[in-house]
């Protein structure tokens, strides 16, 4: 047990450095949409990410069958989804609104998780959910959230970012990581593709330059590959639950990497936003470690 509890602390650090990483990548991303239509950029971006995913994963190519065909499909379509509403989203209200209600997933997910698998959170998990969505709340104090259309595709947003975790961690325990990855990277892709067509009507992008390029290159390595091939990996180790938590890191360093690399600001309400959901996340991690200390403790040796 003590080692499992160990790898359950050492898969919530490496999701930790995915909810790093795509905050990263947030401001880069952010210029390079300003010059590339949406689904074009994320065609490409998970095009790419699929072929080199398929090239890693040509050894696990014998455990191929129709059981995780369905898998990945399923996660790639909750993918695409989540940021195919995202951007719905993107075009009826603020961006800190949907920001918001995209990280209220936190609240979400627990739920989801419990109804579809009885998985049942902690109360430490949830109250520490709690905290990191007042966190949010927060971060993003300049969000003006109503009950309008773009509400709703965040709210949906929402949904289909807390499904992708929690059949994230059912189907990783059950299939090849690597097969998982390269199915939902070419489901997204060919969402993207389907969609820049019917909406954007191309998916080349207008300008390959030095930013589409190195957009692409950071995302692809970074914000794909490597984030969504640790998420799969060690999320067999936590609880979905814990894992939105984590997740919520993703703006408090995406405020950050701003701050530090494109001379934003960050107001005190965005810093104590942040210490919320940084206490959010150790409270359910803290939690974890002091109800298993207990429960070592009552065990007859």
């Amino acid at each position: 047990m003590i080692n499992y509890k160990l790898k359950e602390l050492i898969a919530d650090f490496l999701l930790l450095l995915v909810a790093v990483a795509w905050g990263s990548t947030f401001f880069v991303v952010q210029a390079a949409v300003n010059e590339t239509p949406v689904y074009t950029f994320l065609f490409w971006r998970f095009f790419v990410a699929a072929v080199l995913m398929l090239l890693l994963s040509v050894r696990a190519l014998r455990y191929f069958n129709t059981e995780v065909l369905k898998a990945g499909v399923l996660l790639g379509t909750f993918m695409f989804l989540g940021y195919a509403f995202q951007t719905f989203a993107l075009t009826y209200t603020y961006s800190s609104t949907v920001g918001f209600i995209t990280g209220l997933n936190v609240i979400v997910v627990p739920f989801i998780s419990y109804l579809i698998f009885k998985h049942k959170a902690s109360l430490f998990s949830s109250f520490g959910a709690v905290v990191a969505a007042i966190g949010l709340y927060f971060l993003t104090l300049n969000s003006e959230i109503g009950f309008g259309l773009g509400e709703g595709y965040a709210f949906i947003c929402a949904m289909m970012f807390a499904l992708h975790i929690v059949f994230t961690g059912y189907y990783s325990t059950k299939h090849n990581v690597y097969l998982l990855v390269c199915i939902q990277f070419f489901t997204v892709a060919l969402g993207s593709f389907i969609g820049g067509f019917v909406l954007e009507g191309a998916i080349m992008p207008p300008r390959i330059d030095g930013l589409f390029i190195n957009a692409i290159a950071i995302t692809v390595l970074f914000a794909t590959i490597f984030a969504f091939w640790v998420q799969t990996a060690v999320q067999r180790f936590t609880t979905a639950a814990k894992t939105a938590i984590i997740f919520t890191m993703e703006p408090v360093s995406a405020g950050l990497f701003g701050y530090w690399f494109a001379n934003e600001v960050l107001s005190l309400s965005q810093i104590a936003g942040a210490f919320l959901i940084l206490s959010g996340m150790l409270i359910a991690e803290l939690g974890a470690y002091m109800v298993e200390r207990r429960r070592l403790k009552r065990k007859p040796l």
